[in-house]
């Protein structure tokens, strides 16, 4: 098993952790991460965009003038789509933009997603983060302390203080274990994991 060094919120080593090598140290193949990304970001799209057809425009059915005599165009009712407030012929409909991905490829993506960060040396551990109290600054300082002014810290359990604390922090995101996905893990340099989350990643990708 790979070691990776344990360091509190100064920055300095306290302790090693073993990583398993099933999780941390997978092959990683760009297909299955774009296969997993793409189909997190479709899931995110709304697909709610619709228009009304002719059936759904209030409006009488009835033809607005006769057909011939009149050496105008002939109409048909006002709801006719070339009116103006008529009906819409060829616009969108609501639709769900997910992708079906099997189970096992997802979790596969998100051991790769782990292991990139590791032979990158972009994981970082820390013991632990304790917050006095809800402020910025305290926590914007050991974030530089740890060198990751731009990273995903993911904890184990749910921490207000350490949440409301870097929400102005830009390209800084808190988020806990069991929300670990492999698009927040790629999209921000550094992963900084809670030394309490290697197990629970072990007990959930073992």
């Amino acid at each position: 098993m790979a070691v990776v060094d344990v360091v509190n919120v100064a920055g300095d080593v306290v302790s090693q952790a073993e990583l398993n090598d099933e999780i941390f140290n997978v092959p990683v193949k760009k297909s299955v991460l774009h296969q997993v990304v793409t189909a997190q970001l479709a899931a995110k799209r709304a697909g709610s965009a619709s228009v009304k057809r002719r059936s759904d425009v209030r409006g009488s059915r009835h033809k607005l003038y006769r057909q011939k005599g009149t050496g105008r165009a002939r109409k048909g009712d006002i709801k006719s789509p070339v009116l103006r407030g008529g009906g819409v012929i060829f616009g969108p409909d609501p639709r769900d933009f997910s992708k079906k991905v099997l189970k096992k490829v997802r979790k596969l993506a998100l051991k790769m997603a782990l292991s990139s960060k590791v032979q990158e040396e972009q994981l970082v551990v820390v013991d632990k983060i304790d917050l006095d109290e809800i402020k910025t600054k305290v926590f914007a300082g050991i974030m530089a302390d740890l060198n990751t002014e731009k990273a995903l810290i993911v904890t184990a359990e749910k921490d207000e203080r350490l949440e409301l604390s870097s929400r102005n922090v830009p390209g800084v995101k808190v988020l806990q274990a069991q929300g670990m996905n492999v698009y927040d893990i790629l999209k921000y340099p550094k992963l900084v994991l809670l030394q309490p989350v290697l197990e629970g990643i072990e007990g959930r990708l073992g």
